[in-house]
């Protein structure tokens, strides 16, 4: 699928977006070694978090569906059944990583399968704190042999070895498959983190009924049974509402409001950045409950550079490549430094956006392997490739909508993987003679 993307009329209107897919990945795994039911609505319906529920079917969770919702009976022992097949994780960095930490502390050993691109991301900084923990991590080690990639065998045990580990890189995942596997631990265990990340595995343990301390930059999970705290519904997806925000920002008159959506503090660091660029942003209809939620307005405001340090990238991970087009509408040089985690996500997405803006005209300099310099300007509308990354995709399609002329995003199938309804709502917002898409025979 290709879709076409016109230059825009400012954009002015209130929508929602799909159900947040890092809290969902966890309600699932979460509730699969719970006690109780639990439903979970407003049920996703981007793949990665099908494969996360397929992956609990695997291990003998009675899952029901129907339209809107899905339920889920786990073990209330938290002891799940050994896969009787490989689990299939797709594209699916997340489903991957947090699953190999919850298996960590089951007593059998477990395969896990990938989709190309997945098949290439690295693996041993998950495997190393759960071999530490007592757990068997193998897998191809790839060209060189410097790292670990799927498909994986994690061969478990119960009780794991607490551990207190320092995250050498900054990292929800890695931090959320050991808390994960700390719930099979002989004692408490303790994640250190230099830079903060998304919290919602806490947030998640927490509403299970887990004991989780945080204490300054360490997080802490005691062993013990979970309940299901019963219905669970999900905010809107806040990396989701990123393109429509940004969109906004960029687009001179535009007003957008997202209602519904995640506001968790470690994962909203792009409002504090759109603000420090100029765009007005506020939040209403705040309600703190276990994940917090309510509605974000941008109003656009003229754009100027900002200079983003490693201590600033965590809080926006999904957001960058968004990031990058909210930087080629500004007046000035913006500069992206600690960038690296961005290269070994679905493609290098340093890369793809760097291509892809130089082929809308944005002069993009990368002076280092994890850095990116934006000079903005005016755009023009090109054909570009999505490098079969949703992110980039949806990214240069709202980059699209900021050019003159007429910009082409080519594989934008790609999109399914996380927002299948991206275009569609792009274009109620825009116009649908703005925005369309055509399949490729």
């Amino acid at each position: 699928m290709d879709a076409t993307v016109h230059h825009a009329a400012p954009l002015t209107g209130t929508l929602s977006v799909p159900p947040d897919k890092s809290i969902c990945h966890r309600a699932v795994l979460v509730a699969s070694v719970s006690g109780g039911e639990t439903e979970i609505r407003p049920w996703p319906s981007a793949d990665d978090c099908q494969r996360t529920l397929e992956l609990v079917r695997g291990l003998g969770v009675a899952v029901k569906r129907d339209k809107d919702a899905v339920r889920l009976c786990g073990f209330a022992d938290g002891v799940a059944r050994p896969p009787a097949a490989e689990l299939f994780c797709g594209e699916s960095g997340t489903t991957l990583r947090l699953a190999a930490g919850l298996l960590a502390g089951q007593p059998f050993a477990s395969r896990f399968s990938a989709g190309p691109s997945l098949s290439r991301r690295p693996m041993r900084r998950v495997a190393e704190p759960l071999s530490r923990m007592g757990a068997v991590v193998e897998g191809p080690s790839g060209v060189g042999g410097g790292d670990l990639y799927p498909p994986l065998v994690v061969r478990g045990r119960r009780p794991l070895r607490a551990i207190r580990y320092e995250l050498p890189v900054a990292s929800a995942q890695v931090k959320s498959a050991v808390l994960l596997a700390g719930l099979a631990a002989d004692g408490p265990t303790t994640v250190v983190e230099r830079i903060p990340t998304r919290d919602h595995t806490e947030r998640m343990l927490c509403h299970f009924g887990a004991s989780v301390r945080t204490e300054g930059p360490s997080v802490t999970v005691e062993p013990g049974a979970l309940t299901s705290p019963g219905l669970l519904v999900l905010p809107g997806d806040f990396s989701s509402a990123a393109f429509f925000l940004v969109a906004a920002a960029c687009l001179p008159g535009s007003r957008v409001s997202v209602t519904g959506v995640s506001l968790n503090p470690t994962r909203t660091g792009l409002l504090d950045i759109l603000e420090r660029m100029g765009a007005a942003v506020t939040r209403t209809d705040v309600k703190d409950s276990w994940e917090p939620r309510g509605t974000v307005t941008v109003e656009a405001r003229p754009l100027r550079a900002v200079t983003l340090g490693p201590d600033d990238v965590p809080g926006v991970i999904d957001e960058l490549p968004i990031l990058m087009v909210a930087a080629a509408c500004a007046r000035g040089v913006t500069r992206l430094q600690g960038m690296a985690e961005l290269r070994v996500k679905e493609t290098d997405r340093i890369q793809s956006m760097a291509v892809g803006l130089r082929s809308l005209g944005v002069q993009v300099r990368e002076p280092a392997a994890d850095a990116v310099e934006i000079i903005g300007g005016r755009l023009q509308g090109a054909a570009v490739e999505s490098a079969g990354d949703h992110r980039t995709a949806m990214s240069l399609a709202v980059a699209g909508l900021a050019a003159q002329g007429t910009t082409t995003v080519l594989g934008a199938e790609c999109v399914g993987k996380s927002f299948p309804d991206f275009f569609g709502r792009l274009g109620r917002l825009a116009g649908s003679t703005t925005v369309k898409t055509v399949d490729k025979p």
